[in-house]
């Protein structure tokens, strides 16, 4: 909590920096797609939340493998901070998407390979959190939320390589490559400060939701003590 609530300012104040830069290079420094004209500007915020959908994911996943084989108690704190704010980052991905989607594919869903393996890890997470909420018993909630976890990260690999696996609609990576990144430098140089943006943001959010669930969990211990005082 003390070196938490010695970074957080600095990291909050660095998130919004770093965002506002970002919008304002993919508003007005990006120029519109020879192909796709405006609408390739939703790439500035589809593409870092994707990415932090899967990573949140990993970061979940993470968390649960570090609570089964540890039991360390801060790590099932960052498990349930997480799960709300990847879940947030997949359907921000999945609306800006089918928002992207509908003027380039005609459609605004498809069963390509990609949006459905997408859909599947927000339903993971909404699983997750599902499942934490309908357990009463601290101890088998952590237990049952880590394997769930664990197991759907299978989908992350899944995700990841879905365009080179099958025949999708879904355009290949195009700025993690062996050969460098596909897309031009005005455009690149934008994404990567909404990336760095929105990555401090998500740090943000999540050591917000770290400090709220460690208090949660104090006063919860408080009112149980307190039972226990008065029913002595």
């Amino acid at each position: 909590m003390a070196l938490s609530g010695r970074v957080l300012p600095y990291i909050g104040a660095a998130a919004g920096l770093v965002l506002v830069a970002g919008f304002y290079l993919a508003l007005f420094y990006a120029p519109p797609d020879y192909q796709q004209g405006e609408t390739v500007r939703m790439m500035f915020v589809h593409v870092p939340s994707a990415t932090l959908a899967t990573q949140g994911y990993t970061v979940l996943a993470a968390a649960s493998a570090i609570v089964l084989i540890w039991r360390h108690p801060l790590a099932d704190v960052c498990a349930q901070a997480a799960a709300p704010i990847g879940a947030a980052f997949t359907f921000l991905a999945l609306l800006t998407g089918a928002l992207w989607g509908k003027p380039m594919w005609g459609a605004w869903w498809v069963w390509d390979a990609r949006l459905t393996s997408v859909l599947v890890q927000f339903l993971l997470y909404l699983g997750y959190m599902a499942l934490r909420a309908t357990i009463d018993d601290p101890q088998r909630g952590q237990k049952a939320g880590a394997i769930l976890a664990l197991v759907g990260f299978i989908n992350v690999p899944i995700i990841r390589y879905s365009v080179d696996w099958w025949n999708t609609l879904h355009q290949p990576a195009s700025l993690i490559r062996a050969d460098g990144p596909a897309i031009h430098p005005d455009i690149l140089l934008p994404l990567l400060v909404m990336m760095v943006g929105f990555g401090l943001f998500y740090v943000t959010v999540l050591l917000i939701r770290m400090r709220a669930e460690i208090l949660r969990q104090r006063v919860r211990v408080l009112r149980l003590a307190r039972a226990d005082q008065v029913s002595g």
